[in-house]
């Protein structure tokens, strides 16, 4: 979703169907090669930010706002990294990566006036819809499970399934959002420094202790319930989700939260973490809250670079850097463009993951053999193929039936859920990516962000994105995605729709499909992963992106992480770039 949680170029085979699109849905090129002043690229800033992802410029705007004179390089023709909005098929407005907000920590909305520069969320409530799979009992449709803000409304769909889960149901919502009211200032302090406290002057060692206060604070505010919260994050979510609930559809829904994006099944230990992770989002003060973007994606970033470039900072698209600079002191000198430029800086932060900042952008022989092995065996597994859908309808479900009209109900606005009947169905498309082919019976988290904001598609119309799991990196026998094996994929996909929705492959206009492989080309992510790294418990807190470096700062004097792959694994790390300097 995330992380979390996006131009113009069509994928090679990837789209189907143009032939029915309207010849006056021209693509509209909204994105500039230069947001800050017209002049043109200097060859010495201050602070220099590698890739123009949403935690990049955020890390540019709080650097720029106190006076650190900066420039963001992004490689793309657009800015926003996976957060981004593109018109790949003409009238329709896709988040091509990324597609819901939450993970923006509440400080940088505030602090960068994110509202002011434009940004318009719309809030999802319902949130989440999950039709069964089943013939309807006395001419009735399917049973379907809605979940939302409305409590008693949820208990009243919880009981179709079972009453003991309806009535435990708020004691859960309570037990966990008291785990995340603890959990969630740790989000936004550095983690606790180890390496300073072992090797650090008497001042590191003495502010190393002071970031300890924390996670003691966590760990009182939980009591004497801390070992329960303790199993949370270290079971697998089965075993919790077991322990609460007795009613499938229900504990599969939960359990969703729990391996989205991250290459686990619902009996992996640490999953609970990965639910808490999504649960603890916020918008706008609203706690737990989801919600779509007015114009996709791409207008967090917008409104992000509008703030930076408000500060001075200077934002240019189409400057691949080549490689980071080192002198023979191990400290950064700037960096390399691919066209030979040469920009000096003694501060680079890179919005790159860690895999790509040290294996590729940095030079090795400037970093420690025991540093590179352990950046080398960082988990970056993802089980996600991307599917960004046009169609000239809403989905039509079984389990509740489309209006005359036409018009989106509230089940629509939701993360609609397909394949989610009980917890074995999700285990079992995890057990088939893990022998390394694609789920015969595929996770689906499917979301038709135009239920609510009319501005992605053309009257009636609506864009679509399907987030799959579980899909490996590589095929058997060693074989590689090429068109026709993506489009197989997402015929099976597809096909599945089809099932709970009547007619969804007859409304497709086209569909553009990201597996693993295309995630990492285009967006740069490692491996496909969408939070830089795993977020699996070994790769936490103080052990992300590796155990030692876990303040954002590296082995070279001056160079900086301020992606995803350092903690907190999402929007955020930008905030205590300031803190580790």
């Amino acid at each position: 979703k995330a992380c979390s949680g996006v131009h113009m170029r069509m994928l090679a085979g990837g789209i189907m169907g143009l032939g029915r699109l309207c010849a006056t849905c021209a693509p509209k090129v909204s994105m500039r090669a230069h947001w800050g002043a017209v002049t043109p690229l200097k060859l010495k800033y201050d602070a220099v930010v590698v890739g123009a992802g949403h935690n990049g410029l955020v890390a540019a705007a709080y650097l720029q706002k106190s006076g650190v004179n900066t420039v963001v390089l992004e490689r793309r023709h657009v800015i926003g990294g996976a957060a981004v909005t593109e018109e790949i098929i003409p009238g329709y407005k896709f988040s091509r990566a990324s597609y819901l907000l939450s993970l923006l920590r509440p400080r940088i909305y505030q602090d960068l006036e994110l509202k002011k520069h434009g940004l318009k969320v719309y809030f999802r409530d319902p949130y989440s819809f999950t039709p069964i799979l089943e013939e309807g009992i006395g001419g009735k449709p399917p049973r379907s499970l809605l979940l939302g803000g409305d409590m008693v409304e949820t208990q009243r769909q919880i009981a179709q399934f079972s009453q003991r889960d309806a009535k435990v149901y708020p004691e859960y919502e309570a037990f966990m959002n008291r785990l995340v009211s603890a959990i969630d200032p740790l989000l936004d302090t550095s983690p606790v420094d180890t390496s300073a406290m072992r090797q650090g002057s008497l001042i590191q060692r003495l502010r190393s202790i002071m970031t300890l206060q924390p996670l003691l604070q966590a760990g009182l505010k939980l009591g004497t319930q801390l070992p329960q919260y303790y199993e949370v994050l270290t079971a697998p979510i089965y075993k919790i989700l077991e322990h609460w609930f007795e009613s499938e559809p229900l504990k599969a829904t939960l359990a969703t939260d729990a391996v989205i994006g991250a290459m686990l099944s619902p009996h992996t230990p640490g999953s609970g973490y990965v639910l808490l992770h999504h649960v603890m989002g916020e918008l706008e003060g609203k706690k737990g809250s989801w919600g779509y973007v007015e114009g996709g994606m791409g207008r967090v970033s917008h409104a992000i670079a509008s703030a930076a470039a408000s500060y001075g900072a200077e934002i240019f698209t189409e400057k691949p850097v080549d490689c980071v600079l080192v002198d023979n002191n191990r400290k950064v000198r700037g960096v390399l463009l691919q066209d030979g430029t040469e920009v000096k800086s003694k501060l680079v932060l890179s919005n790159a993951t860690p895999h790509t900042t040290f294996m590729k952008l940095t030079p090795k022989e400037q970093l420690p053999e025991d540093f590179i092995k352990q950046i080398s065996q960082i988990n970056i597994k993802s089980p996600v193929t991307k599917i960004n859908v046009a169609v000239d309808r809403l989905p039509n479900f079984l389990a509740v039936p489309n209006t005359t009209e036409n018009k989106p109900l509230p089940h629509h606005q939701c993360s609609v859920h397909l394949n989610c009947e009980n917890m074995q169905l999700i285990h079992k498309a995890f057990e088939d990516a893990n022998e390394g082919r694609p789920s015969d019976r595929p996770l689906i988290e499917l979301c038709i962000p135009s239920s609510l904001d009319p501005t992605l598609a053309p009257p009636g119309c609506h864009v679509i994105s399907i987030f799959v799991q579980y899909t490996p990196y590589t095929l058997p026998k060693n074989r590689k995605w090429d068109e026709q094996e993506k489009n197989n994929y997402a015929d099976t996909v597809f096909d599945w729709i089809e099932k709970y929705a009547p007619g969804f492959k007859a409304s497709v206009i086209g569909r553009d499909i990201l597996t693993p492989p295309d995630l990492e080309r285009i967006f740069g992510l490692s491996g496909g992963n969408i939070f830089h790294a795993s977020m699996s418990l070994d790769q936490l807190y103080f052990a992300r992106p590796i155990p030692g470096y876990s303040n954002y700062r590296s082995p070279v004097t001056g160079l900086y992480l301020c992606g995803s792959g350092a903690h907190p694994g999402h929007a955020g790390e930008d905030v205590r770039i300031q803190q580790s300097q």
